[in-house]
């Protein structure tokens, strides 16, 4: 007597790359409609700075989606001819650049040295900018315009300067300190086992190790100066006065200002932009530094 089996075909399932081609369409459409939704203010300020005043103020900037022939380079020709924003840009740029520079040398060098080198109250100090980290920027405004007002720094762009580094350099010396004290310690023992001093092993060695971290910081270090308006408009005086505060000031007028106010603060949007683009992935190996040994 023989038993008969049943025997049942293979299991069918899905094919593996299809379901992976539909998941990855999936996430990569959610995507693109974030990304839709964070560009449409963006697009709507560069809309309304090509239509006049008068488009404006009669409909809304997704009108011209369907209507081009209402948009025109005239405001921004305007606005070349406005001393006063024009001054303005390159106050802030006068601002920005410097500040991030300092910031960024500065922190480079004392984050070096709070982690590799060997000196009386190391420790204590880091804990001391550390603690520095919590104390509002709010609270060092009517001290330091007092200083400053002796110093013949207030009102100029130097004090801006200086204002700015002083207040940025706590979070840059932290992050560039704890980045550069995962550098493995064997390197920098094989480098002065070589000969090198402290100096060339910091230039040749640490800074191109950490170029995503430096990288990282001057985009946020440009980025906090370059949007900032608290600080300039108690610093600044009229001649000296950056991008975000002479906007601020024509908003009063700001019905019969939109043709100089919105390719203005299409320009102020527009650089950090070109900024973060241009050091994206930089940007991007510096927040995933760490993350992958």
């Amino acid at each position: 007597m023989t038993t008969v089996r049943a025997t049942t075909g293979p299991r069918r399932r899905l094919p593996a790359r299809p379901a992976k081609w539909l998941s990855r369409g999936v996430i990569q459409v959610f995507l693109l409609v974030i990304g839709l939704v964070w560009l449409t203010p963006a697009a709507g300020l560069f809309l309304s700075s090509l239509r006049t005043e008068e488009a404006n103020a009669s409909s809304g900037w997704w009108t011209a989606l369907t209507a081009p022939g209402q948009l025109s380079l005239d405001n921004y020709t305007a606005l070349l001819k406005d001393s006063g924003i024009t001054q303005a840009f390159w106050n802030t740029v006068l601002i920005s650049v410097p500040t991030t520079v300092a910031v960024v040398v500065i922190a480079a060098l004392a984050g070096y040295a709070f982690a590799w080198l060997e000196f009386p109250g190391r420790d204590w100090i880091f804990l001391l900018v550390v603690a520095m980290l919590v104390v509002p920027v709010q609270i060092g405004l009517l001290p330091v315009a007092k200083l400053f007002g002796a110093l013949g720094l207030f009102g100029s762009i130097p004090g801006v300067v200086l204002f700015h580094t002083a207040y940025g350099l706590p979070f840059a010396i932290f992050l560039l300190r704890n980045y550069f004290a995962e550098i493995p310690k064997e390197m920098l023992e094989a480098a002065r086992m070589d000969g090198g001093g402290e100096w060339r092993i910091f230039s040749q060695l640490v800074l191109p190790l950490g170029r995503p971290a430096i990288a990282s910081l001057a985009i946020f270090q440009f980025l906090w100066v370059w949007n900032d308006m608290l600080v300039a408009l108690l610093f600044a005086d009229n001649e000296s006065q950056p991008l975000t505060v002479a906007l601020q000031s024509q908003m009063r007028q700001f019905g019969s200002n939109i043709g100089v106010l919105a390719p203005g603060a299409f320009l102020s949007l527009i650089v950090p932009l070109v900024v973060f683009f241009a050091f994206q992935r930089h940007f991007v190996q510096g927040i995933m530094a760490g993350s992958v040994k």
